[in-house]
């Protein structure tokens, strides 16, 4: 029996909206077309404060938080970043309403050496209004900056290395943490890859640490990443993880979110157009239209605007590796949709937005991580796609980069990549030279700009994706230098992106498109 989130296309199907970066585009697929569309949004938890306090005095596998606590003890906090969820929660973020809680708490218990650590990483900093929003204005009113601040991966005064792992890995994580009598972590489980050890071990961890797990040998043994059980990287990124949490009291809150990405002004776009009413295929319609009109930055304008009414689907609270499985569970109910067979092509929307350019363009780098990365990787089981084929994208994969966040992004695309795209190369010719550049650096420590190693990981993410796929065939792109680059190929149309990927020979192709954003994920059988 067929899911109902799955719609096999027939002769007089509607053209499919998709999103070519933050603009929508109709395209007619094939008859015997396999679209995959999101679930429904899981019903939000009734009482969201409830649920946060009953998780800290019902916790798995570990003492209730308050049994915890002791007056003088230090507590450091840490809170997962801008990069989730997608885009921006509206207020009150689920982190706000953990947060209030926790120090409320705190302060019963006479606890007030407090503070918090905004875990980016090799992350960009989060701005003074950023941290607001995900906060609330009495917690960074009393917080910011001295005890509320981003973690800092090149402060080498303020990183410590605590240990090494049973394969030689080093773990060197944030001093204050790492000295702390508990460190709480309150994740937005946006995706199955986030949160569990992966928390403190990447979001508080220096460059040692993290080229550890974070590289193309890594990369390549992982069967998706949306797939912790068959995960290298989470594998080696857990092994850090026992390593800290032999060394310090961790006590890990995790939550979990529905996929309402789309205000009701808007929530048309997460479903399939075969079920939307008269007045829903008008605004749709109007909204091509819009979008193809409009410019770039007016465009993005129109998504950017609203943050996302997501609902808190569930709280839970403890030790690391017990809170995580029943996470991944809840996570799953919203994402997972049991899908038959692998397909010859796989279509993928190229949206606006991905972690790493919140308030930003999406550049071409984040264009090949979305892609090859992420969107290749929404699978639990076999891959979407068969092994060699072809991954059709959709998006202008325009020659442009926001030189706040990403100068460093566009010194690896214009001065690295046309001396290889081979992974292995760059990790060895250019990773370490690149990572240290003073300049760089500096933009990373005093402004907001991420880490010079980061593009560097964000081309290690599309390597399974990379040595999967057959080709990329790129659908709507402004410019043929970008996708060559990429080692992507161009098509005018939909229509001439599918004839290619038949090699000239005439046969029939299985096509499945994955109808993304909101979030969907296949749990492939072949």
């Amino acid at each position: 029996m067929t899911h109902p989130c799955i719609v096999t296309l027939d002769r007089d199907a509607a053209p499919r909206v998709l999103f070519h970066g933050d603009q929508l585009v109709e395209h007619s697929l094939p008859p015997g077309t396999r679209c995959i569309y999101p679930k429904p949004p899981l019903e939000p938890l009734k009482d969201v404060d409830a649920a946060i306090r009953y998780a800290l005095t019902h916790p798995e596998n570990s003492d209730p938080l308050y049994a915890k606590l002791r007056p003088g003890m230090r507590v450091t906090i840490a809170i997962d970043d801008i990069s989730l969820p997608l885009p921006p929660m509206r207020r009150p973020d689920i982190r706000e309403r953990v947060l209030t809680i926790v120090l409320d708490l705190l302060a019963q218990h006479g606890v007030d050496d407090v503070e918090i650590i905004i875990a980016t990483g090799v992350h960009r900093k989060m701005k003074p209004a950023e941290v607001r929003w995900i906060v609330g204005d009495r917690i960074f009113d009393r917080y910011w900056p001295e005890r509320l601040y981003n973690h800092d991966a090149e402060d080498a005064a303020n990183m410590v290395e605590i240990g090494k792992t049973e394969h030689g890995e080093v773990v060197e994580l944030n001093r204050r943490a790492m000295e702390s009598d508990l460190v709480i972590y309150v994740n937005v489980n946006f995706v199955p890859m986030n949160g569990g050890h992966k928390s403190v071990a990447v979001g508080l961890a220096g460059v040692r640490s993290l080229r550890h797990h974070h590289n193309p040998a890594t990369i390549r043994s992982t069967g998706s990443y949306m797939d912790p059980k068959n995960s290298e990287l989470a594998r080696r990124i857990a092994r850090l993880g026992r390593v800290v949490n032999r060394h310090v009291d961790v006590f890990t809150i995790e939550t979990t979110l529905n996929n309402r990405m789309f205000d009701r002004s808007l929530d048309f776009l997460a479903r399939n157009e075969d079920e939307l009413s008269s007045r829903e295929r008008l605004l749709l319609r109007a909204l091509v239209a819009t979008t193809a009109r409009l410019p770039q930055g007016a465009r993005h304008a129109i998504f950017d605007k609203f943050p996302a009414p997501y609902g808190v689907t569930g709280v839970v609270a403890g030790e690391t590796e017990a809170v995580h499985e029943r996470t991944i569970q809840r996570a799953n109910e919203q994402y997972m949709i049991p899908v038959k067979g692998q397909s010859d092509v796989l279509i993928l929307p190229i949206p606006y937005i991905s972690p790493y350019n919140v308030h930003a363009f999406l550049n071409p780098l984040l264009v090949q991580v979305l892609a090859q990365g992420y969107l290749f990787n929404f699978h639990r089981g076999a891959p979407l796609l068969k092994k060699g084929g072809t991954l059709i994208i959709t998006h202008p994969c325009t020659d442009k980069f926001d030189h706040e966040q990403h100068a460093c992004y566009a010194e690896f695309v214009h001065r690295l990549l046309p001396e290889t795209r081979d992974a292995l190369e760059l990790e060895h010719r250019f990773e370490e030279k690149f990572s240290r550049d003073p300049a760089f650096i500096q933009m990373y420590r005093t402004g907001y700009a991420y880490h010079p190693i980061h593009p560097f990981y964000m081309w290690y993410w599309g390597e399974n994706g990379r040595q999967h796929a057959g080709r990329v065939i790129v659908v709507g792109a402004d410019n043929e230098y970008i996708p060559k680059l990429l080692g992507y190929e161009t098509a005018n149309s939909m229509e001439e992106a599918l004839y290619r990927a038949k090699n000239g020979e005439a046969r029939s192709l299985d096509v499945t498109l994955l109808r993304v954003p909101p979030i969907a994920m296949a749990d492939v059988t072949p």
